[in-house]
Formats: C-alpha cells, structure tokens, sequence
C-alpha cells in the first residue's frame, strides 16, 4: 500500500508539472498522429485487398517478405514513440530546471539524439520480432512464458528513454544504466505503471458507463450517435493525458536515481522511499 501511496503523490507532482505548461500533451498527440498514419499506411491496404475474401481457415503461415514488413512496421513504430517521448522529457528536464521549454526546443533536442533513437529503435523492433517469431512457434504455455520475457524487458528496459535523452549513450549503454537503476528501485517501475493503469482505467471506464445508461434512457439514433462521439473524445483525452503523465513520472524517476536529489516539484520523502535500499532477492 505504501508503494500504491507514493504513486498517488507522485502521479499528483507529475500533474502540477503538466499544469505548468499544458502543452506538454502536444508530443504525444502529434505521436499519436503520426503513429495512425503509420497504421493506415502500412495495413490500409491489406484490408482493402481482403475485402470480399473469404476468410483463411486454420493458422496462417507468414512468408518471410509479411515477417520483414513486420519487423519495418515495429521499427519505424518505436521510432516515433521513441523520438516524441524523447522530446516530451527534454521539455521536461528543462521545466524541471527552471528553464522555458517549448515543441521547438523538444524537437531539436530528439533530432540531436536522432542516432541513439535509432539504434534504440531498432534494438525494441528486433526485440519484438523475436519475441513474435517464437509465440508463432510454441504452444500456450509457451505464449505465456514469451508474454513474461516481454512483461521483463518492458520493466528493465523502463528507464532507457530518460538515460538516452539526458546522457546521451547508445542503446545497450542505456539499456545497462535502466536495468542497474531498477536494481535501486525495485519494482517501483512496475507499481508505478500498475497504479497510472488503474487510476486511468477508473477514469475512462466508469463516465462510459454512465454515458450508456444516458444513451439507454433516451434511445434514439440521435442520443446514440451523440452518445457514442462523447466516448471516443473521452478515451482520447484520457488516453493522451497519461500518457503525457506516465513520461512525466519517467523523468522524475530517472532525475532521482541520477542525482540523489528530488526533482522541483516531487517530494524528497516520497521519492527517497521509493528509492530506500533493499537486499537483492537473487533475480537480477
């Protein structure tokens, strides 16, 4: 319960820092963006080639140009996450700092890390090819065993951003530093990401309700079409809040396990509990 406390205090500091300069949130709406143009570009057409097409009983076989447009599909995914998180942390490092960020100076600064992006990127893509390739070949206890080793590198793999962003090392430097600074956490990563999954979900699921049992009383096409925009622009919203938050919770993490001090804005106490040594258990 401690750890779920220190979430709350932290996910509260994480939204002053957002309040300061609400357009924080424009990074991850322009990746949001660019990531369904992504999307549409790469499986437009193979929906529309499948339209009339009966459906392909029984598991399909992947040729290797579907497992190649896959891996360029992951890629090219991670590097647009991987270069608006990287933009949105720098705006942040400089608030933190007193400074005066803007989408100019977060967007300058990822370009100047535009190699580590990269090489990051296609670390997570090769990662996730692999990680695919072999649920492709096993059976279900196999899938939930693939499904832990993503779940672990998810968790080691938690502060790599941070580390690329403010010290500027490769991917495996930076993959190196995440997994040593988890270490000093653990598991704070994984109640963080917990906590921020069930306070959004709270938070997006139960206005949904009520706009169903609204929509139940007035059952008309019109009360339905209005009724069902309302949500989509709620779960947008949500969506792109946390995700502006989750980074912002990110930097501050990784601003303590670096420096040993609370970023301004984060309680000292708060953070130094989530930092409090610990004896290894033997599993990293």
């Amino acid at each position: 319960m401690g750890k779920f406390a220190r979430t709350w205090a932290l996910l509260g500091a994480s939204w002053r820092v957002l309040m300061q300069d609400k357009r924080l949130v424009v990074f991850p709406l322009i990746s949001g963006f660019a990531l369904l143009l992504l999307i549409i570009l790469f499986f437009g057409p193979i929906v529309i080639d499948r339209i009339g097409q009966p459906p392909v009983p029984g598991a399909v076989a992947f040729p290797p140009r579907l497992w190649l447009a896959m891996f360029v599909f992951y890629f090219l995914d991670s590097c647009v996450i991987v270069f608006f998180n990287s933009a949105l942390i720098a705006c942040v490092f400089r608030q933190i700092e007193g400074g005066e960020p803007s989408l100019a100076y977060g967007l300058g600064f990822a370009w100047r890390r535009l190699p580590q992006i990269l090489g990051w990127a296609l670390l997570t893509a090769t990662v996730g090819m692999l990680l695919r390739m072999l649920e492709q070949k096993v059976g279900f206890v196999g899938r939930l065993v693939v499904g832990m080793l993503g779940m672990a590198w998810a968790v080691t793999a938690f502060l790599v951003v941070p580390v690329l962003v403010a010290e500027g090392t490769g991917p495996i430097e930076s993959y190196k530093r995440s997994v040593e600074m988890l270490k000093r956490t653990w598991g704070e990563q994984i109640i963080g990401n917990v906590s921020f999954s069930l306070i959004f979900g709270l938070c997006m699921f139960v206005p949904l309700f009520i706009v169903y049992a609204l929509a139940q009383q007035h059952a008309t096409a019109t009360a339905w079409l209005a009724f069902g925009l309302l949500p989509v622009v709620w779960i947008a919203l949500v969506v792109l809040v946390q995700s502006t938050l989750q980074t912002i919770y990110q930097a501050a993490i990784y601003l303590y396990a670096a420096n040993g001090e609370a970023p301004a804005g984060f309680d000292g106490q708060v953070l130094a509990a989530a930092f409090r040594p610990k004896q290894p258990r033997g599993w990293l």
